[in-house]
């Protein structure tokens, strides 16, 4: 879809981790980066996405195919 295609390769993978349960701070620690970075590459996925929360965030992603919903 367009709106996926307007997220950058680090928001994908964001988004494809917190749809697999992961909280920022683990996020964070997957990616060695800071738990602020992770809020704020959160906060821009669910903009660009026009998502309310993560849930949706994460219905979106196993619907778009970035998450498997089997894991």
């Amino acid at each position: 879809s367009d709106r996926q295609e307007a997220l950058s390769e680090r928001e994908t993978e964001i988004l494809r981790l917190l749809s697999g349960g992961y909280s920022n701070k683990e996020i964070a620690n997957a990616l060695v980066i800071a738990e602020g970075t992770v809020k704020n590459h959160v906060s821009n996925v669910l903009a660009k996405l026009r998502l309310a929360d993560r849930t949706q965030a994460a219905l979106f992603a196993v619907r778009v195919g970035i998450a498997d919903p089997r894991r």
